[in-house]
């Protein structure tokens, strides 16, 4: 696929700080791709870069293969930024015109209406009485105006009730199948975990992880599988415990779990052997683990 977006050796230095250390990626036309990262990582200074507003101090970043700065790039650009700023005295209709003005192939107003669930009552709102949630279906229509291929969100639900939540993120999947290229930020991993095809996981300053959420969680992140026994005793622990692909069992509440790299090989233990266990469940593993460990290990490392 194409790289909609690459950095080489990309660095940025504040005064005695740098924000961002030697990173390096491609982004391919159609993906969806999050970037996570504790408070500091970094992950604003680099979106910050790939958007033009910042200029990196060593490296070397192109999105559809220029310079972000370029105006031609900027047409195909959308973004919603954590704080969504309004002008007052306008009305939400009024200003979508405004911003859909600026591009040359805009999106049409009834597709924006349709994405954001501004209706009725809402277009004819001054922007500063919007309420929180109301000023990110605006900031996301705002996004949207210019019918961009390539889409920046920083913290795009932060305010959003659950209906809200589930109806931008069928957009966005949306949007991925229509070839366009979204990146985000988030602090529910959940999301990252749901939505992203691949994460670029920031720590101080450096690119600690790069791939798809299984390919992150499976590096790190111990699987388990888990049931109740209809009858415990040594003799089916001792069973249980024969297996190679075991890494540990314990007992949670009652449950028997098994901590392992290869979740298949117990199961097929349990039907071949026809152990009396019932509730069996298979654990993954969280994103929520492998952030804590990837980033533990990286402060270790340092």
């Amino acid at each position: 696929m194409d790289s909609i977006i690459e950095l080489k050796q990309v660095s940025k230095t504040f005064k005695d700080k740098k924000a961002v250390d030697r990173i390096s990626f491609r982004i391919a036309k159609g993906s969806i791709v999050a970037i996570l990262g504790p408070n500091g990582a970094g992950k604003t200074t680099a979106l910050s870069m790939i958007l033009g507003l910042l200029e990196p101090t060593e490296g070397e970043i192109r999105v559809f293969g220029k310079s972000p700065k370029e105006p031609s790039v900027r047409h195909h650009i959308g973004a919603m930024l954590q704080e969504v700023s309004l002008m007052d005295r306008l009305k939400v209709r009024e200003v979508l015109e405004l911003i859909r003005c600026y591009y040359p192939n805009p999106m049409s107003m009834d597709a924006l209406i349709a994405m954001t669930g501004l209706h009725g009552k809402d277009l004819n709102r001054y922007t500063e009485k919007l309420s929180g949630g109301q000023k990110r279906n605006l900031g996301f229509a705002l996004a949207m105006a210019g019918n961009p291929d390539l889409l920046f969100f920083d913290e795009p639900t932060v305010g959003l009730d659950i209906g809200a939540r589930r109806r931008f993120w069928d957009q966005i999947r949306e949007f991925a199948k229509q070839g366009k290229t979204i990146l985000f930020t988030t602090h529910y991993l959940q999301e990252a975990d749901d939505a992203a095809d691949r994460i670029l996981l920031f720590h101080q300053g450096a690119l600690v992880a790069d791939g798809t959420p299984e390919e992150i969680k499976s590096v790190i992140v111990k699987r388990s599988v888990s049931f109740l026994p209809l009858e415990d005793n040594l003799e089916f622990r001792r069973k249980l415990a024969s297996n190679p692909a075991l890494s540990a069992f314990s007992e949670q509440e009652g449950r028997i779990v098994i901590h392992t790299d290869h979740t298949d090989q117990v199961l097929e233990q349990i039907f071949a052997e026809k152990l009396g266990v019932r509730d069996i469940a298979v654990d993954q593993g969280r994103l929520d683990e492998a952030f804590e460990q990837l980033t533990s290990i990286q402060e270790e490392a340092v």
